[in-house]
């Protein structure tokens, strides 16, 4: 049996990881055993222990508990923390997701004592060194063993850098193999579903029906830390509801809802607070997210997960960046980039909201990811 640690230390890495941890606990039950290590990179228990409990995901064998730090501060507690879980297990793999700095202490830690780095979710590029996340993924697809890709332009990305995909030598970080196996969060999101609409009950409490409310979340640093953005996002939010008449639901996650005070103008703010058609509400679990993409309209983020989850339930989407990784949403009309623009976020919204000829093709695989990735680690290690 292939012992693997799963690393998860932001919400969205504990999310994807329930999907793995399914196939290990079902099909994979006698090849694969899984140990969960969470850096604790999100200590909010509303941010975290929560997706545990509703998703029914093993509760962590480690947490190492690293907080809120700079870069690298946050980042040398963790390789200091894994690499001793490491030696001490001994696994025949150490599996990260995605973009964060867990991902990359992780790699880091793993790959300097000869321990094969799988990764999830390789071969997205956004093309914008400036946003930390593109310089974690970057490092960590070309210190990896096995990377899995969701998408046929990640494939792409990892040719243009140099990755080989006609090599016979056994899977090793110098010579690594590459899978194009679809998005674990495509796998979520048929899984969880159902679930959601047989036990969310937050549409209830907020008093909403289908279709009547726009979602939204904020919580990128390049929008909430730089006034000027945050302004232009909430300047717009306040033209959806009253010149087009939008409710807003917005969960917050509590470092934004402090830099609303702060960010924005007195009056800017009192604009929002004061208007009842701008629903702030604390930041909601799984299974209520889900309730409420389902139910939405429309859907603005800054979220790389939520503009996929969008284009999972059918649902156009404002993406409040300059840059994306998942491109294909958006070469495909589903999405379009605004940055912090307020004139550029009203403008999507009238083209998304009078264009009803969007589809949807199958950009992210059939929903069996995670059993992929799970037989490619006992072939290949």
């Amino acid at each position: 049996m292939k012992r693997i640690i799963t690393i998860v230390g932001a919400r969205p890495q504990i999310i994807k990881s329930s999907a793995i941890s399914r196939a290990v606990k079902g099909p994979f039950k006698n090849l694969l055993e899984e140990i969960i290590v969470h850096t604790g990179q999100h200590y909010d228990d509303n941010m975290s222990d929560v997706f545990f409990n509703e998703l029914d995901i093993p509760l962590p064998h480690y947490n190492l508990n690293v907080g809120s730090a700079s870069h690298g501060v946050q980042t040398a507690r963790m390789i200091e923390g894994l690499e001793t879980i490491f030696v001490k297990e001994k696994p025949s793999a150490v599996l990260v997701y995605g973009d964060t700095n867990s991902t990359i202490a992780a790699a880091l830690a793993a790959i300097k004592i000869h321990i094969p780095v799988v990764h999830v979710e390789a071969g997205l590029r956004s093309f914008n060194k400036s946003m930390p996340e593109e310089v974690n993924r970057i490092a960590c697809d070309h210190m990896s063993t096995l990377l899995f890709t969701p998408t046929v332009t990640g494939l792409e990305n990892l040719k243009r850098e140099g990755f080989r995909f006609d090599h016979n030598e056994k899977a090793s970080a110098d010579h690594p193999k590459i899978y194009h196996c679809g998005d674990v969060m495509y796998d979520n999101s048929l899984h969880f579903s159902d679930l959601s609409s047989s036990s969310s009950t937050l549409l209830k409490s907020l008093n909403l029906e289908s279709k009547s409310f726009v979602l939204v979340t904020v919580h990128r640093d390049s929008n909430t830390d730089i006034s000027s953005n945050l302004q232009g996002i909430f300047k717009a939010l306040i033209q959806l509801s009253e010149k087009y008449k939008q409710t807003i639901v917005l969960p917050l996650h509590p470092r934004t809802r402090h830099m609303l005070e702060k960010q924005l103008t007195p009056e800017l703010y009192q604009s929002v607070i004061g208007n009842d058609e701008i629903k702030i509400i604390p930041p909601a679990g799984f299974l209520d997210i889900i309730a409420l993409e389902k139910s939405a309209s429309l859907i603005i983020t800054d979220s790389g997960g939520l503009q996929k989850e969008a284009f999972f339930f059918k649902k156009p989407c404002i993406i409040l960046r300059e840059q994306t990784e998942w491109i294909e949403i958006v070469e495909n009309g589903n999405a379009l980039l605004t940055g912090a623009s307020e004139e550029k976020i009203l403008d999507a919204y009238v083209q998304l909201t009078t264009y009803n000829d969007q589809s949807f093709p199958e950009f992210y695989g059939d929903g069996k990811a995670a059993e992929f990735i799970c037989q490619k680690i006992i072939e290949e290690l």
